[in-house]
């Protein structure tokens, strides 16, 4: 991912600003924030503001007036409590603003996690960029014949490359047919002074889903950690998976308690329903149960069974 001259000189005016302020800051964030994270082939996630650490969910859940003189651990293991029993007021105590660069299909992906303050870069008022997401080859995948939302086997040979050309093709030939729909120079003027050209909300209609659009995307802590359950996940689409990534590497430097309690209480945890808890215990009991007299569903077995590293 390379950045523009525009962006790197926008970048360099933000970190060389200063600016004094008596609210808790986090060393490791800071030499991050204006750092362009890359993701795929064009994108990037990037910090531009946050409030709060590890030490504001603790001061949150406790309700007291200072950041307190207990210990860390006595702070670490209160916020692996509330991690653990699904506590999620204190998170909302802590806030970060990304800014991002994403396929416009990752964005509508995205933006159905209706918990954050989104402003997206403006197709009505500006021109889009000449960029499109192309897959790397590994990432051509065929639907996978079990499951409607995944991917099977990775494309071979002959037909990888029509798939890339055809994508490539079809996205240039959208944007050539898109600026000439606006008929636009780069000085703003018209490129065919005989012609007017088309209104920029409507030209944009024309643009391929795998352009890039950019946005700024607000959320407090409860909810990043519940758009990263999801999209972090090994089974999230990879297009949005990477992104999801990417922002581990900031939650990680932001809170690192909370991370760690995260990755052991969302990421690395599964849920059991009652019956599966049931069944479970049968088995640790020394019981041979089958799907048949289990009361679980084919699919609830079989999920149960790859939970417990069992074959099915």
């Amino acid at each position: 991912m390379a950045l523009t001259d525009a962006q790197r000189l926008e970048l360099a005016e933000a970190q060389s600003a200063r600016a004094e302020t008596r609210r808790p800051t986090v060393p490791a964030l800071e030499k991050m924030l204006f750092e362009a994270l890359p993701v795929l082939d064009h994108g990037f996630v990037r910090v531009i503001d946050y409030m709060g650490d590890d030490a504001a969910v603790v001061q949150a859940a406790r309700v007291s007036y200072g950041r307190g003189t207990r210990a860390a651990n006595e702070d670490r293991g209160l916020i692996r409590y509330l991690m653990r029993h699904w506590h999620s007021t204190p998170f909302e105590m802590c806030e970060v603003k990304f800014h991002v660069k994403l396929p416009i299909f990752v964005a509508r992906q995205w933006i159905r996690h209706r918990t954050a303050n989104v402003n997206e870069y403006s197709a009505r008022y500006s021109i889009m960029d000449r960029e499109f997401y192309i897959p790397a080859p590994e990432q051509l995948a065929a639907q996978s014949a079990s499951n409607r939302q995944g991917r099977g086997a990775v494309l071979q040979g002959a037909e990888a490359a029509e798939v890339l050309d055809l994508l490539r093709r079809d996205a240039s030939q959208t944007y050539d047919h898109y600026a000439q729909m606006l008929n636009e120079g780069e000085d703003g003027q018209p490129a065919d002074p005989s012609r007017q050209g088309l209104a920029r909300e409507l030209a944009r209609m024309n643009l391929t889903l795998n352009t890039y659009t950019q946005w700024y995307w607000k959320t407090d802590l409860h909810n990043l950690l519940h758009f990263l359950r999801l999209r972090a996940d090994a089974h999230a689409q990879y297009e949005i998976r990477v992104y999801a990534e990417a922002m581990m590497q900031v939650l990680e430097a932001w809170v690192p308690t909370v991370a760690e309690a995260f990755r052991d209480y969302r990421l690395g945890a599964v849920t059991l329903s009652a019956q599966m808890l049931e069944v479970t215990r049968r088995i640790l009991a020394g019981e041979a149960v089958e799907q048949t007299g289990s009361g679980l569903s084919k699919r609830e077995w079989r999920e149960l069974m790859e939970m417990l590293g069992r074959p099915v």
